[in-house]
């Protein structure tokens, strides 16, 4: 009998056939015997949707994750004195550059992009690093500083991703589960900060009116998971959004003022706020941002690996690195900052359910567009930050679901590995907990330490090593060695198992000598 395709169980393959795919995309007609294996071989990442079903989904996209890419350009534009005029279009130079980023991410070309539903953006990494060198450098020079070192971070994560790729052999699914729920919960700020209103400097943050709106948007997204169904319940992110928006109208926390000043047309004109400078501080500080950057993509490829059902590998995971730093390296031509992955879409992967990575590539098209075209960015910027952040508690806890997921598969039933993930998250939650724990702490160390992704996932990778496999022998029911993502624990075989395959083997031929 053939083997079944990788993906397709023998027993959903019927099923499969009846009804329509997880992804959206439309049942296949039954398939002639001789091409079934092969059509089955398809993964639901690499099917493509109807052209509605794309650019809807494409938007939903778009809309969870334009707040992290408006944000680092705002702040850094506002912190070097840029003009309203300058301030937009740096923000426009940013989702251009996202949207670029995001097409090489999910298309590829050559041996670059992961070619998985992965958004990439602006960094919020990057900002605090940025802050320093504007104001060591001083605001005329910068933005060329800035922009200078970010290539040369760049160009070094580009020549490194295929040994730093090889770290994932250090992440057994204890420590993928782990990651993957530090990654929803360090999310869970952010959509509690949006739900309050986004800026604390507001008079009105945290105001009733706003909390109240986040919940309504939340209960409006609840609803439309559980009482609609097929399409509707796949855009049920979008719709909340949208019915959110429209709500908060006469509520009076809707703000049009961005489309009156919007420009129909506009274009990152290439080194726009003069040609890059290069200033070895700034090279060495960005230099460590990419290595953190990259530190948090792997993780998230991981992420995303387990959660679409495609485990990314050590080439998948070398690729995704090559896009992530290659955009890193042609954003600033454009007036861009630093690309890397969004894991807030790994939410929206995980609730929907829509594995096709052409609507990410849908979403970066959009994102493109909203680069070229002002006004259509000033569109999405209406949608008020509480009914972001009624959207975000759904998508960030989502991802961190999937994490708890992932660690049912570690072997939890072991007490080094409850040790291991104990110690992991607790480290992991320092700065949500405790956001001034390494005040202390010299600048350069803060980068990584105020990362709690980062400072979990080595955390997790070290204690791994330490408990299950430094000096421990080679037994059967132990972790010997780094296991694949989503890998099995190995376990002892029952006496009663042995017994049926010893059994088994004395009705079937001895297989030959290898």
């Amino acid at each position: 009998m053939a083997k079944p395709p990788r993906f397709i169980s023998q027993g959903s393959q019927g099923k499969k056939a009846a009804g329509s795919h997880d992804d959206g995309t439309a049942p296949e007609e039954p398939a002639p015997v001789e091409g079934a294996e092969a059509a089955a071989e398809k993964h639901p990442v690499d099917r493509s949707l109807p052209p509605l079903k794309l650019a809807t989904t494409g938007l939903q996209h778009v809309a969870a994750m334009y707040a992290g890419v408006v944000a680092p350009p705002l702040v850094i534009g506002a912190a070097v004195g840029l003009s309203v005029t300058e301030l937009t279009f740096l923000t426009g130079a940013s989702l251009f550059m996202a949207g670029i980023a995001t097409l090489l991410q999910t298309l590829g070309v050559w041996k670059i992009g992961a070619r998985l539903p992965f958004v990439n953006g602006v960094t919020f990494a990057s900002v605090a690093p940025m802050l320093a060198i504007n104001k060591s450098e001083g605001p005329e020079n910068a933005l060329p500083v800035i922009f200078g070192a970010t290539m040369v971070a760049g160009a070094l994560g580009f020549v490194v991703a295929p040994w730093f790729s090889k770290l994932v052999r250090f992440f057994p699914p204890v420590v993928t589960g782990t990651v993957i729920t530090l990654i929803g919960i360090s999310l869970m700020p952010v959509a509690f900060n949006w739900a309050q209103g986004g800026n604390e400097q507001d008079p009105h943050y945290g105001d009733g009116k706003n909390i109240a709106m986040a919940a309504v948007t939340l209960v409006i997204v609840l609803l439309l998971r559980r009482f609609t169904r097929g399409f509707l319940k796949q855009i049920a992110v979008l719709l909340g959004l949208v019915v959110g928006t429209l709500i908060a109208i006469p509520v009076g926390i809707t703000d049009f003022a961005a489309l009156q000043q919007a420009d129909v047309i506009g274009f990152p004109t290439p080194f726009h706020f003069g040609a890059p400078q290069f200033a070895l501080a700034a090279i060495v500080s960005m230099c460590v941002v990419m290595l953190v950057s990259m530190t948090e993509s792997t993780a998230d490829m991981l992420a995303l690996g387990e959660i679409v059902d495609k485990p990314s590998d050590e080439k998948t995971i070398a690729a995704g690195l090559r896009a992530d730093t290659l955009g890193s390296f042609v954003s600033p031509f454009f007036n861009g900052f630093m690309c890397s992955a969004f894991a807030q879409n790994i939410g929206l992967v995980a609730m929907t359910r829509i594995r096709s990575r052409f609507v990410v590539a849908a979403g970066g098209g959009l994102l493109v567009l909203m680069g070229l075209c002002p006004l259509a960015a000033a569109l999405i910027a209406t949608v008020p930050q509480p009914v972001l952040g009624g959207a975000g508690v759904v998508l960030f806890g989502s991802v961190a679901a999937s994490g708890i997921q992932t660690l049912v598969k570690a072997g939890l039933d072991r007490d080094n590995n409850v040790l291991i993930v104990a110690v992991s998250l607790a480290v992991g939650i320092i700065p949500i907990t405790a956001p001034e724990f390494y005040h202390a702490f010299p600048e350069s160390a803060k980068i990584i330490l105020d990362s709690g992704i980062s400072t979990g996932c080595v955390t997790a990778i070290v204690l791994n090593l330490v408990f299950n496999h430094i000096g421990k022998r080679r037994e059967a029911d132990e972790v010997t060695a780094p296991m694949e993502p989503g890998g099995e624990i190995p376990h002892q075989r029952e006496p009663a198992a042995e017994a049926g395959a010893e059994a088994g083997a004395a009705a079937t031929p001895a297989p030959a000598p290898r």
